[in-house]
């Protein structure tokens, strides 16, 4: 078994579990890099992204803010776009990154938010 093989069973194991769970809910797909984070929240059904926001944007080139500051304020910006689109109740892919850190973050600035796990 080698790294990447590893990582392509955990994102699979973990969109497995989270599709028998999923009732007509759209699904937020996070994205991790060393610096930077994106997150799109995907219709399953019609295979299309309905609402998208990344750390590379205008916003947050303009600041120098650490990446924990950064998850959170992607949370924020994410979840007021959703709420112009009436999106409401959603489900999590975390992808295969654990559930900690800079993921838990933007998941917990989520919630507060208004979105709905």
């Amino acid at each position: 078994m080698n790294k990447i093989n590893n990582k392509i069973k955990r994102k699979l194991r973990n969109r497995k579990k989270l599709k028998l769970v999923s009732e007509n809910r759209y699904r937020i797909s996070v994205n991790k890099s060393l610096n930077n984070l994106s997150a799109q929240i995907i219709d399953d059904k019609k295979h299309i992204t309905l609402v998208s926001a990344s750390s590379i944007e205008k916003e947050f080139k303009s600041k120098k803010i650490k990446k924990m500051e950064k998850s959170s304020l992607l949370g924020e910006i994410l979840s007021k776009r959703a709420k112009e689109k009436n999106i409401n109740k959603v489900y999590f892919d975390r992808g295969e990154y654990k559930y900690h850190g800079r993921v838990k973050a933007f998941a917990e600035t989520l919630r507060k938010n208004g979105l709905k796990f």
